[in-house]
């Protein structure tokens, strides 16, 4: 739509670009503002967030290579140092071992940051899917509804015909995402489990919006390539759900059970 959001000179501010910086920043902000209500470091939120920034971006570059496996050995140089070609769930595993391995090594408690983080993370998203509609990629498909949208200098999309915004629909759903696990982390107390809502969520919406996008992504049989990953992030992120959950719930009730003991032998006394 709008590939080059303004140019000073010979610098040209690329829409997509601008907006991921946009994304990012808003996510450290908003990271580091809920930090200490969650009683967790401002500072190691830089430094947790630079780690997984860099080892998310490592990881989607290289799961784009095995997906797109044929294209990568025919030029790997061109594919490995090109600006696009990155799968969204390389750069959230890598990102989240990036955090882990940095948590691990500083003694910070990583569940309780990676609750923190992930929120933050859809926001970063859907800043970065108004990029994907500004530069054009990762385009619906053919509409005649009204919601349609006319890409017209894009070197990505279609141009001139009506295309689903898929884009925007996705930046809708991150930003749904962001601020639903926000509010959750108020009532939901298992460490862990704010930052498997996430992937659970974002799996779901993802499932959904690969049925009207129209560039092609791989597949694996009837499903595109997300779909597929999405189905199997989605159930691992429940399941462990499931079980943090039943295990917080089983620690609570031994722990009423030896206080009611205790109190039960200071009564006899």
């Amino acid at each position: 739509m709008y590939p080059v959001l303004f140019s000073i000179g010979p610098v040209h501010i690329y829409g997509y670009g601008f907006m991921i910086a946009l994304g990012i920043l808003a996510a450290f902000f908003v990271a580091v503002k809920r930090a200490p209500k969650h009683g967790l470091d401002p500072d190691a939120v830089y430094s947790i967030g630079l780690a997984g920034a860099i080892c998310g971006f490592i990881g989607a570059k290289l799961f784009f290579c095995i997906v797109e496996f044929p294209s990568f050995m025919a030029d790997p140089a061109g594919i490995m140092f090109s600006g696009n070609g990155f799968v969204v769930y390389g750069g959230i595993i890598g990102g989240v071992l990036g955090g882990l391995g940095y948590c691990k090594k500083k003694g910070h408690d990583f569940l309780r940051y990676f609750d923190l983080i992930m929120p933050s993370i859809a926001l970063a998203q859907g800043f970065g899917r108004i990029g994907c509609f500004l530069a054009g990629c990762c385009y619906g498909q053919k509409t005649d509804l009204p919601i349609g949208v006319v890409f017209t200098h894009s070197d990505l999309a279609p141009n001139g015909v009506k295309l689903i915004p898929t884009q925007l629909i996705s930046s809708a759903g991150d930003f749904i995402i962001a601020f639903a696990l926000i509010y959750l982390a108020g009532k939901i107390k298992e460490k862990g489990n704010i930052g498997l809502l996430y992937i659970a969520m974002y799996s779901i919406g993802r499932f959904a919006i690969e049925f009207f996008r129209a560039d092609y992504r791989g597949s694996i049989g009837p499903l595109s390539t997300s779909q597929a990953i999405a189905i199997v992030a989605c159930l691992v992120a429940l399941l462990i759900f499931c079980w943090n959950r039943n295990r917080a719930k089983e620690k609570a009730t031994s722990e009423d059970a030896a206080e009611s003991a205790e109190s039960t032998e200071d009564v006899e006394e």
